[in-house]
């Protein structure tokens, strides 16, 4: 528990505009940093006045439009065989990607044209991949950028909600933010361990 609450403290001692916006332009590439624990995190220390609520939600969905059209760029000039290639080898698993989730991702893309960078932004399992499919199908890049930033914008907005809501009733949940940490953490570990399930399940079967 105390290792957790070390980390942690370092954790909020350092989240600030530009940490916040550099971390979800990860979050918004293909490495697995769930934006769930940016935003919300950096909204709470807002409530406590260390930070402006609005200015996290810019610097977020700036920092995601940043990582997005880094996707959005690697796919349009890569193309489609070396992409597959990638998200088909062993550095590709190790950033929990795989044939399935880009073809998923497509198709969502394929279904929903446009407006799939706005909707895709709200979508778990979508958010983080929905630029790749904009970049091979060499999608306007100036829709692009409006559909991707209003989009991450409602996302974060939400996301800082609950963040700032969560401070409000701090008193409550304070006592058992140790448990809380613990379980995020162990959930996590799950989600890799299951992705790495997957993986090594569809290999046996190729």
């Amino acid at each position: 528990m105390e290792f957790f609450h070390s980390l942690f403290d370092w954790y909020m001692a350092n989240l600030n505009y530009f940490t916040v916006a550099l971390l979800m332009a990860i979050e918004s590439t293909f490495l697995p940093l769930p934006s769930e624990i940016v935003i919300p995190f950096a909204a709470y220390k807002a409530g406590q006045g260390d930070l402006n609520v609005f200015m996290v939600v810019f610097a977020g969905t700036v920092g995601a439009l940043c990582g997005s059209l880094i996707n959005y760029y690697l796919a349009k000039y890569l193309g489609r065989p070396i992409v597959y290639r990638f998200a088909e080898s062993r550095v590709g698993s190790i950033f929990l990607l795989s044939r399935e989730k880009i073809e998923h991702a497509e198709e969502y893309f394929i279904r929903n044209g446009k407006t799939s960078t706005f909707i895709g932004r709200l979508v778990p399992g979508i958010r983080h991949l929905i630029s790749i499919p904009a970049g091979l199908a060499q999608m306007n890049l100036r829709d692009f950028m409006l559909f991707t930033f209003v989009g991450a914008g409602i996302w974060n907005i939400i996301l800082a909600v609950i963040g700032y809501y969560l401070y409000e009733i701090r008193d409550q949940i304070f006592p058992y933010i140790s448990h809380i940490l613990l379980g995020m953490g162990a959930l996590f570990l799950l989600y890799l361990i299951f992705e790495a399930w997957k993986r090594k399940k569809r290999r046996n079967k190729a």
